[in-house]
């Protein structure tokens, strides 16, 4: 798939894995219209990715927002070449088991993962169906197959992402759009889940600096390398299905 001078929405991305995919993408030649909730550090990486030669946008709100979503899009537009976008909004909230978790947490995890991936379909996909090349890519996880206590409305909210992934692809063939799991990553939420606090915090913090400890953590511009790779790629090899940073 050719990058340069193509246009990309990435959600989530002023830190981690969405401020790195902003960075590789720019290095590669694309615009860039970039979303995340905090202004301020938004702000900067547009800054930073603009400082690559590449056209870049931001619009600071959660995807889940209609306005939000709505105006990421026309901003990709107004750049023009709109390709494609990158879901990957995402809050984790770990800790509490999941009949614990209050409905504040539970509405800021299904919003920014899944409600997020909606809105943002909802408004790019009436474009991108008319795209040749177009591509839409959701950020899952393998926690979405499994049961751990401590972040299980989390990965109820993966597998529903996921499963979003999989109905766009067979209701609109025209767009490739597949999940990339990212691997186990150095960001805030690997943070969090090493010192996570409430009822499975005794299980979630050995499991995850277990992790650590033995080397299985990867960068975000190791697993956002890998994501740019596919896209340079064949993508459309993926399109319904799951890839990971493995599969160059």
């Amino acid at each position: 798939m050719k990058l340069k001078n193509q246009t990309f929405i990435i959600t989530g991305a002023s830190r981690g894995i969405g401020e790195a995919l902003a960075l590789e993408l720019a290095r590669a030649g694309a615009n860039l219209v970039i979303g995340a909730r905090n202004q301020k550090a938004l702000e900067f990486v547009r800054d930073e990715v603009g400082n690559l030669g590449v056209r870049a946008e931001s619009v600071a709100g959660s995807a889940a927002d209609s306005a939000v979503a709505e105006a990421l899009v026309e901003k990709a537009l107004q750049i023009g070449s709109f390709v494609g976008f990158i879901h990957n909004a995402g809050i984790l909230n770990a800790g509490p088991l999941a009949y614990e978790l209050i409905e504040s947490q539970y509405d800021e995890i299904m919003d920014s993962n899944v409600k997020g991936g909606y809105q943002l379909a909802r408004f790019a996909y009436p474009h991108l169906i008319r795209q040749p090349g177009s591509v839409a890519v959701f950020l899952g996880s393998g926690v979405a197959e499994h049961n751990i206590p401590g972040m299980g409305i989390y990965a109820i909210a993966k597998a529903a992402e996921e499963h979003l992934a999989r109905q766009l692809a067979i209701e609109a063939p025209e767009v490739t759009c597949f999940t990339y799991r990212p691997g186990i990553v150095e960001t805030d939420m690997q943070k969090q889940l090493r010192e996570a606090q409430g009822s499975a915090s005794e299980t979630l913090r050995p499991l995850f600096k277990g992790y650590q400890a033995q080397g299985r953590v990867l960068t975000p511009e190791q697993s956002a390398k890998a994501l740019v790779r596919i896209l340079e790629g064949n993508p459309r090899k993926f399109h319904g299905k799951i890839a990971t940073q493995n599969d160059l």
